[in-house]
């Protein structure tokens, strides 16, 4: 039997979560990311469409997949005549630090947050747009803002690979070769303010320093592991670390 009550609660259990200022809030946090993006976007749709890849094809990659560094990643390994498994293996344990991005966000969220809507958030979660949620001095992080925040570095990243495979072609050498180091400046960009006024930040990004170059100028000499383990080791021993320093809330114990 069909019941308004029921359908009328679930909507307005829902409606809560639609809040316009703290979306458009999101889109503000998210303008340095979506700035950022649109280079690094550019510079992929043109190397996969100097691979000969189907425009259709690479504009699905940025819809559907929207990892730049998988995207990047799985062009070089389609045209090297990669299996199919060993390129989702590959991206695989790439992203498993998105495993740890989402876990530290979920803590931030209200607890009565629908699961839909943290599957929606969690698609959105990348390095950058991690970092300025994680950064915020909220210690509760509204859905709606993390809804906004994704949205635009979304929007922009899928933006940029359109101009990228259909309008950058005529684009001089240069200029397309200095779009790779877009990605790093923006991240660098967004990281050092919020060290200024956040000394756990401040450590665990030392710790992620000093555990990256042991694990790149050290380790070798042991062990030859690949780029992608690197990072992954790097950001659970920083992360556990951090955890252990700072337990409650990033909040370092007095």
């Amino acid at each position: 039997m069909y019941n308004a009550n029921v359908d009328n609660a679930d909507a307005n259990s829902q409606a809560q979560w639609i809040k316009p200022r703290n979306f458009l809030k999101g889109l503000k946090a998210g303008i340095p990311v979506a700035i950022g993006y649109i280079p690094i976007a550019i510079a992929f749709g043109l190397l996969a469409k100097s691979f000969q890849i189907p425009d259709a094809v690479i504009l699905f990659m940025s819809l559907l997949i929207f990892a730049g560094a998988s995207q990047f990643i799985g062009v070089n390994l389609i045209m090297a005549g990669v299996t199919y498994l060993e390129i989702v293996m590959t991206t695989f344990i790439l992203n498993l630090r998105h495993l740890l991005m989402t876990a530290s966000l979920s803590q931030r969220v209200p607890d009565q947050t629908p699961k839909r809507w943290l599957a929606l958030l969690s698609f959105g979660v990348t390095d950058e747009t991690f970092t300025v949620a994680s950064t915020q001095k909220e210690k509760v992080l509204h859905p709606a803002f993390i809804l906004g925040l994704n949205f635009l570095a979304f929007a922009a990243w899928n933006v940029g690979t359109w101009i990228g495979v259909f309008f950058a072609v005529g684009l001089p050498q240069s200029i397309q070769n200095s779009m790779g180091i877009a990605l790093y400046a923006m991240f660098i960009g967004l990281l050092v303010p919020s060290l200024k006024n956040a000394r756990p930040v401040q450590v665990i990004v030392l710790i992620a320093v000093v555990i990256s170059s042991i694990m790149h100028w050290i380790l070798p000499y042991f062990i030859d592991l690949s780029p992608g383990w690197n990072i992954i080791i790097t950001t659970v021993l920083s992360s556990m670390i951090g955890v252990i320093l700072y337990p409650k809330n990033g909040d370092q114990d007095e």
